[in-house]
C-alpha cells in the first residue's frame, strides 16, 4: 500500500510551531510571516507562497533586534 494518494504537489507552510507575533513588527518570530499572510496561506497561489517564502529572510532582522534588556533600562 503506498500514500502516493495522500501527497500534494504544493507549498508547504514556513511554521516551525514558534508562534509569538512580534509587538512592534507584527512579525511571528518563528517563521517572519505577517499575521496576514498566517491567515491567508491556506488561499494563496503556489507563486504566491513561493514570493513570500522568499522574502521570508530579509525579515529576521526586524524580530531579532535585542531591545536593550538591563543595559537598556539603566541608561
Amino acid at each position: 500500500m503506498s500514500d502516493d494518494i495522500w501527497k500534494r504537489d504544493e507549498v508547504d507552510s514556513p511554521c516551525i510551531k514558534i508562534c509569538v507575533v512580534h509587538p512592534t513588527a507584527r512579525i511571528c518570530t518563528g517563521c517572519y510571516r505577517t499575521t496576514d499572510e498566517i491567515a491567508g496561506w491556506s488561499r494563496l497561489s503556489p507563486d504566491a507562497r513561493r514570493a513570500v517564502l522568499a522574502d521570508l529572510p530579509s525579515r529576521q532582522p526586524q524580530v531579532t533586534t535585542r531591545r536593550g534588556g538591563r543595559k537598556g533600562r539603566l541608561a
